[in-house]
């Protein structure tokens, strides 16, 4: 199996690839993908959909896992944030991929044992289990890492 983690943002949206074989899980791929501040929102759900429409297919990406989101200060960013999950759905759709969500608690427990465990701790997870990860820039990347890894780890979906 081949999973793709995404914690989806507007100004920077987190990504994993990772293979899962027997008891075995590798990394193949993971960064971010960066939008310019002065983007307009056509351009950024553009950006989105060709960036993940190319990474299913070239990785064979064969489940999906997503971080659900959490209602912050400010609804607009929500509301615009279902438009990428929206975008999700619909490549899900198209290349027949099955998708799991977990919200941000339930990979946090996943991964380090505390539902309120902070960012950083996550990424300290993350550079333990994967020796050649370097603590990326943005925990955005460290997030979506995790991501995949409750998928693999969590979902009725990918055994």
């Amino acid at each position: 199996m081949i999973i793709l983690g995404i914690d989806p943002g507007l100004a920077i949206t987190g990504y994993a690839i990772m293979k899962k074989e027997k008891q075995k899980t590798e990394v193949l791929d993971y960064g971010a993908v960066c939008f310019q501040s002065k983007s307009s929102l056509e351009s950024r759900i553009g950006t989105f959909y060709a960036t993940f429409r190319e990474k299913i297919i070239t990785a064979q990406v064969t489940n999906i896992a997503l971080e659900t989101p959490f209602l912050g200060k400010n609804p607009q960013n929500f509301l615009k944030l279902g438009y990428l999950r929206g975008i999700v759905y619909l490549l899900a759709d198209q290349h027949g991929i099955g998708i799991e969500e977990f919200a941000p608690r339930t990979i946090k427990l996943a991964l380090t044992g505390s539902g309120s465990a902070q960012k950083e701790q996550v990424a300290r997870v993350i550079t333990r289990l994967f020796k050649g990860i370097q603590t990326p820039k943005s925990y955005d990347v460290t997030d979506a890492l995790a991501v995949t890894l409750c998928g693999i780890w969590k979902s009725p979906l990918i055994k």
